[in-house]
């Protein structure tokens, strides 16, 4: 049995009395039934965040006509906000280089319907996953970038927003993507790319994280799920795993834990990710689980 339509409203704004109440009248105005509700004050910033999820059926309109008689509501605190359809789902555009791991497990997420979303197609700057991609029918594009070549990189890059764009990409997912991205890149897709790093960070950023932390002699490994930003490895954090290893392990048991973390970690933030369930505050993240 599928899950009835719903209408996810977010809302970020200054923090002060009447905001549940407002929000919550409004909806109850027009009847509207709320299944969902999270709401979290980011104290310091003096924040308020919210997320409700509305029956869509349950409104005596469709999304743009709640969206217009939102807006005088907003404006009185000063909101900024976003209402999504949940029979709309969000087009993943997903850029990967030649380990196939996370791709592998978000193809098997999206193909079994337990990720929600539409995968636009798979870029990649290497030919290896090409038949892999095609036999589930998803377009796959690659995107040569010669190793020392920057402005060839800089072509390729440009070319990567222009599949973007092509290919009406909502997010865009680098699954193991072993390339640093441009910083104006960043900034145009500012809270839209998520990147899975084979690091609990902040420690450990940058190339071979695995080979660091084993030279460290470290306890405990992981992965980060994070949006990019123009900081290498140091975009707000949406999700984070570890697991425990010991004196006995080597690079390469390492190597082969960590894969088994950084798709699982990937796989749940995009999934918070396409339900709105992350709001950006400053450098960190809000996350209604």
């Amino acid at each position: 049995m599928s899950n009835p339509r719903r209408y996810t409203l977010t809302i970020s704004c200054p923090d002060r009395a009447g905001i549940i109440a407002a929000v919550s009248g409004f909806i109850a105005e027009h009847n509207g039934f709320i299944v969902e509700a999270s709401y979290h004050t980011e104290v310091d910033a003096n924040l308020f965040f919210m997320r409700q999820e509305i029956l869509a059926d349950s409104l005596p309109f469709d999304a743009e006509e709640f969206s217009r008689r939102f807006v005088p509501l907003a404006k009185v605190f000063k909101m900024t906000w976003q209402l999504s359809d949940s029979s709309e789902k969000k087009r993943l555009v997903i850029l990967v280089s030649k380990q196939d791991h996370c791709l592998n497990d978000l193809l098997y997420r999206w193909r079994s319907g337990e990720l929600l979303v539409e995968i636009s197609c798979v870029i990649s700057n290497h030919e290896d996953l090409r038949s892999f991609v095609e036999w589930h029918r998803i377009p796959f594009i690659h995107v040569d970038m010669p190793g020392n070549d920057e402005t060839a990189k800089a072509v390729a890059f440009e070319k990567i927003a222009t599949l973007f764009e092509q290919y009406q990409g909502d997010c865009m997912v680098l699954a193991r993507f072993m390339q640093i991205l441009p910083p104006w890149l960043c900034q145009r897709y500012t809270g839209r790319i998520i990147n899975i790093h084979h690091s609990f960070l902040p420690s450990f950023v940058g190339a071979k994280p695995y080979h660091q932390a084993y030279q460290r002699g470290v306890k405990l490994i992981g992965a980060t799920c994070h949006f990019v930003s123009e900081d290498l490895d140091a975009g707000p954090i949406i999700e984070q795993d570890t697991m425990r290893i010991d004196h006995g392990d080597t690079v390469e048991d390492l190597v082969r834990y960590g894969r088994d973390i950084e798709k699982t970690v990937l796989s749940r933030a995009l999934r918070y990710h396409v339900e709105d369930r992350v709001l950006v505050c400053g450098s960190k993240t809000i996350v209604f689980r």
